[in-house]
């Protein structure tokens, strides 16, 4: 997925809103870093696509939001299994 930085961007800004997924997900999904996913769409993207970073953001302040009922559910798994 190396090249160009801002077609990147794009790709992985509209994969987050489509999926309504993490960071983590999505550099999993891309092959990149999670760093690479914060740049790409905190620095580079609302450089010239104001409006996609707008939605994307919104997506990612949800997760944020959200991640320590995640993180939660996680532990109960881990702890009492599938249950």
């Amino acid at each position: 997925m190396k090249g160009n930085m801002e077609e990147r961007a794009e790709r992985l800004a509209l994969y987050i809103i489509e999926n309504r997924t993490t960071v983590r997900a999505a550099a999993q999904k891309f092959g990149i870093s999670k760093s690479t996913v914060h740049k790409d769409l905190s620095e580079r993207l609302p450089q010239y696509n104001r409006s996609l970073y707008l939605q994307a953001k919104e997506v990612l302040e949800q997760n944020k939001a959200e991640r320590h009922i995640r993180g939660g559910i996680a532990t109960r798994k881990k702890y009492k299994g599938n249950d």
